[in-house]
Formats: C-alpha cells, sequence, structure tokens
C-alpha cells in the first residue's frame, strides 16, 4: 500500500520513500500514520517476502524500516538477501529487548541503525532523517562519481599524460620535456582537456588525476 503527503518542513524527505516490514498490523499502521503526521512518502509490507517481491519493480531511493523477527524471513535474513543482490538501501533495524544481539549483528552486515521497542515517535523519526540524509549524500555522490567518470572518458592518452604532469606541479615546459612535445602542443592539450573536464583551474584539473587514479572519492 502507497501514501504520499509532504509537508514544507520535511521537503527534503519527499524525494526519498520510507519501507516499512513489519508482520504485526497494529505496529505496521502505527508507524504509517506517524510517517504521514510528519509528511514521509512510505510503503507498507506485511513480511520480507512481499518486499521482495516488489524488487522485481524498481524501489525508489529511501530507507527500510524492519523488524528483526518476523514469520518466514528475518530482518537478517532479508538484510542478507539484500547484500547479496547488492542492494545498498540503508536499514533501520526495530528489535524487542531480546534481539539486541540480533540488530548488533545486523549493524555490523551494515545496517544503519536499529531502535530498541518500545521506542519513541521523536526518536524514531530522528533516526530516519539521518538514515534519509545519509542516503541522499550517498545517491548525489554516486550521482557525481558517474559525472566524472563520463568526463574523463573523453580525454585522449595524451591529455591524460598532460593531466598526471599538471597534478605532479609540473609546469607547461617541463610536461612537454617529458613527453617529447613543444611547450605550444601541451597548452593545446591543456586547454582541450580542461574543456572537455569542464574545469576552470589547475586545482580542479588534479582533483580529476586523483579520481582517475582512485585516489579521491566524490563527497
Amino acid at each position: 500500500m502507497f501514501y504520499t503527503q509532504c509537508s514544507g518542513g520535511e521537503r527534503m524527505t519527499c524525494d526519498a520513500m520510507v519501507y516499512i516490514v513489519e508482520d504485526e498490523e497494529p505496529v505496521r499502521k502505527s508507524m504509517g500514520k506517524l510517517m504521514k503526521s510528519v509528511g514521509y512518502r512510505y510503503q507498507e509490507y506485511a513480511n520480507g517476502e512481499d518486499f521482495l517481491s516488489a524488487l522485481d519493480s524498481d524501489l525508489e531511493p529511501g530507507c527500510i524500516l524492519v523488524d528483526v523477527c518476523m514469520p518466514g524471513l528475518s530482518g537478517l535474513e532479508l538484510q542478507q538477501v539484500l547484500n547479496d543482490r547488492a542492494i545498498g538501501m540503508p536499514m533501520i533495524l526495530i528489535s524487542g529487548h531480546a534481539d539486541v544481539p540480533m540488530a548488533v549483528k545486523a549493524l555490523k552486515a551494515g545496517a544503519e541503525d536499529f531502535i530498541e521497542k518500545p521506542y519513541r515517535s521523536e526518536e524514531l523519526i530522528v533516526k530516519i532523517r539521518k538514515c534519509l540524509a545519509g542516503e541522499d549524500k550517498r545517491k548525489k555522490s554516486a550521482e557525481l562519481q558517474k559525472r566524472i567518470e563520463s568526463r574523463l572518458k573523453l580525454l585522449t592518452p595524451r591529455e591524460k599524460d598532460v593531466m598526471f604532469g599538471l597534478a605532479d606541479g609540473k609546469r607547461n615546459k617541463e610536461i612537454a620535456a617529458d613527453l617529447g612535445l613543444s611547450p605550444r602542443t601541451v597548452e593545446a592539450h591543456r586547454a582541450s582537456l580542461m574543456d572537455k573536464l569542464q574545469a576552470k583551474t589547475v586545482s580542479e584539473v588534479v582533483r580529476y588525476a586523483f579520481f582517475e587514479n582512485g585516489d579521491l572519492k566524490p563527497e
């Protein structure tokens, strides 16, 4: 079941989805009402199997609230399936006091956070907000990585040589000597690579060189 309501104070969260995976209907409905009250978009699933069946269609970015102990797939087992499928959507585990060791195990396996029953509504919202903010940052980082890679692919091998020379702090004449080229040719390559990378300064070119070498990741 799908619901959406966006309030001005939660504008950031309206671009993401909160997936509620909880077998107890009263708890699930209560969580849904809480999401709606603060303007979060959300979907409800009665068990892990129903949630996995939804993966056949494209899920929107967001975070997953999942009960640790459910009939059928447990929260840990659902997490393992998602990990096996390389679905990196952040997850918040909901656990009873006796389930805390399982929640800790889930954290070690990559879960974002866990909350213990009975929980306060304010505490859950804070955790979701933090989770979605992290997901938004990861999404933007992935988009930036893709944009960087597409621009680097435009460079010729010689332009990359010049880029790495600039990253080493060398002047055009030094790069020209290293590559057996004239300074004017290096200058032409430099202008071309800066245009392709849409870089306005040498420092930006240096960052691209670090990306290419794997020494720097987008933030």
